[in-house]
């Protein structure tokens, strides 16, 4: 076989096939039934998630604590996400779509780790083919984990009344899964799922300072599962370096205007929001904040329209940037290698001694 010759073949086949897909009318998209290998996916990540993540008191820390380092580590959720997570609450206009519903884009570990351990699950869901967004999605019954203490909330959800509320009163969690990759790329909560409440819900009333971070009574820097608590182990030797590295990254950020847009009240109301507030948040969009920038991609201006920053304070924010994210592979081998320590040795069983044969 000529490989030469076949490969431009293939290729051009597949990009026919997926403009044939794109062209063809969304209900005659529909596959009927669901793949085995969709229905066998939402199987398992329903059942993950009700032994994991199971329905507790909403103040239960050690419920959440659990969740979360369930969830962030080997996972069928975390192995089924896209390298780009979209996230958000269901759009209040019930026709709008995904595309015209403003959403925030989530590293997968970030979103595992500070997200989704936010809900608890009985194991019930539903799977089905949306026509018009051309993607399967999982409907999970789902409650919300209102009345831990606001340092284990990734930023004030209460900063915005509406979003607060639906937060509170969730009852289902939506897992949007691409047709020809079967994987999740995008997730969401709503209170308007199909099922009842799967517990009684008592309302906390949270007052917002105006601050994504701050100090707390006891002197404490807060959200703490912001500053990679309960994600790396107090002993990670990088854990100091991170904190004084993130406070130099936040400093040239602010300087060139990069957190006057990047933050969870989305200002500029941008349909695809990016967070840097906080140390995870940076850590997870490290390499895309590297990127925007060298590419004078950000920041934009009032008309959205992007410019390249001062070659100064361009190379004092990509210096700062470099040194953080370099930081954080750091302490992710560190606690790697620290895993790999404390994982049990499987001692293989001693071959059996045969004896020798005795010649006659």
């Amino acid at each position: 076989m000529n490989r030469n010759r076949t490969l431009p073949r293939l290729l051009a086949g597949a990009l026919a096939a997926a403009a044939w897909w794109t062209a063809l009318p969304a209900a005659a998209q529909q596959p009927a039934p669901v793949p085995p290998e969709i229905q066998s996916m939402a199987a398992a990540i329903a059942g993950e998630l009700a032994a994991r993540c199971p329905l507790a008191e909403a103040n239960d820390v050690a419920a959440f604590e659990h969740c979360r380092s369930a969830l962030y580590g080997d996972s069928k959720l975390r192995s089924h996400l896209q390298p780009v997570v979209l996230w958000g609450r269901q759009s209040t206009n019930a026709n709008a779509t995904l595309r015209q519903t403003n959403l925030t884009q989530f590293a997968p570990d970030t979103w595992t780790h500070l997200y989704a351990p936010l809900f608890m699950f009985n194991g019930r869901y539903q799977v089905e083919w949306v026509p018009h967004e051309r993607q399967y999605v999982v409907r999970l019954e789902a409650a919300f984990r209102n009345r831990l203490a606001p340092g284990q909330f990734p930023y004030p959800f209460w900063h915005e009344e509406a979003k607060w509320s639906m937060y509170q009163n969730a009852n289902g969690f939506l897992l949007w899964v691409h047709p020809h990759t079967g994987r999740i790329q995008a997730a969401q909560f709503t209170d308007r799922a199909a099922n009842p409440p799967l517990h009684a819900v008592r309302p906390v009333q949270h007052k917002f300072e105006g601050k994504w971070l701050w100090t707390d009574g006891g002197g404490r820097v807060q959200p703490a599962v912001t500053l990679f608590d309960g994600l790396y182990r107090p002993e990670n030797p990088y854990l100091p370096a991170l904190d004084r590295q993130y406070r130099d990254l936040a400093l040239q950020m602010r300087e060139s205007q990069c957190t006057s847009c990047h933050v969870p009240n989305n200002p500029d109301k941008m349909s695809r929001l990016v967070l840097l507030s906080t140390p995870a948040h940076a850590a997870g969009e490290i390499d895309r904040l590297i990127k925007s920038v060298r590419e004078d991609k950000m920041p934009m201006d009032e008309f959205r329209n992007s410019y390249a920053l001062k070659p100064e304070d361009k190379k004092w924010l990509l210096e700062s940037a470099e040194v953080f994210k370099s930081t954080v592979q750091s302490a992710r081998a560190w606690e790697a290698e620290a895993a790999g320590r404390d994982r049990p040795v499987a001692l293989k069983p001693a071959r059996a001694m045969q004896r020798p044969e005795v010649s006659q």
